[in-house]
């Protein structure tokens, strides 16, 4: 049941965070993503097919990348920007909403109905926190393109170009070599205490 209550959620989180990226695309200007019926609920519209796959096999997945073009918008380096950080922070907003009636009202629900919010509350916050690393292709990475001072932006977008390597090579040494010969891994390190506050905070702040 927890298994099939996983794959359930991370539906409904990828839905949303793609969704959300298409509909801020949209909204400054762009229409790729929404000609490509991309700005829609419908989850059939953004699953990826290995992402998909992958669900099933690590209870990890991911979702079609929204096509963005950068010249419709008006400012394309605020609005790209803001364009990434859409999805990360649907997932946040996500978190926070089912937060109350899983805090105020979890103790009288239906078990399963309780399980499956606890879940979806999990996997919501992972993915925010996933996506904000500054990585390429995540979405961090665009996000902290807003905050380069001008004097290093080529600088970063030859990083931004190359970054998906460096990010390969990283998790190939975090996960395949230091965690199983160790047993730590800096990602996990980081993943996991990033967690274990953003969800004391979400708690507290509702």
């Amino acid at each position: 049941m927890d298994f099939i209550l996983s794959i359930v959620a991370l539906v409904i989180v990828i839905t949303i965070h793609e969704f959300s990226h298409a509909w801020t695309a949209n909204f400054f200007g762009d229409p790729t993503a929404k000609l490509a019926g991309r700005v829609s609920l419908n989850p059939l519209k953004h699953l990826d097919p290995m992402g998909t796959i992958m669900m099933f096999l690590i209870r990890m997945g991911w979702g079609k990348p929204v096509p963005v073009n950068p010249y419709y918008f008006k400012k394309p380096k605020r609005d790209e920007a803001l364009t990434a950080l859409a999805g990360p922070l649907s997932n946040l907003i996500l978190a926070i909403v089912i937060a109350v009636p899983y805090k105020y009202w979890g103790y009288s629900m239906v078990p399963v109905i309780r399980d499956f919010l606890g879940i979806l509350l999990d996997v919501s916050l992972l993915l925010f926190l996933f996506n904000m690393l500054p990585f390429p292709p995540l979405d961090g990475s665009k996000f902290v393109q807003l905050l380069i001072p001008k004097r290093f932006e080529r600088t970063y977008e030859n990083y931004l170009r190359n970054g998906m390597v460096y990010f390969i090579i990283f998790l190939l040494f975090d996960q395949f070599l230091l965690a199983r010969y160790t047993g730590f891994s800096f990602l996990g390190q980081i993943m996991g205490t990033a967690f274990t506050f953003l969800k004391s905070a979400v708690f507290l702040g509702t």
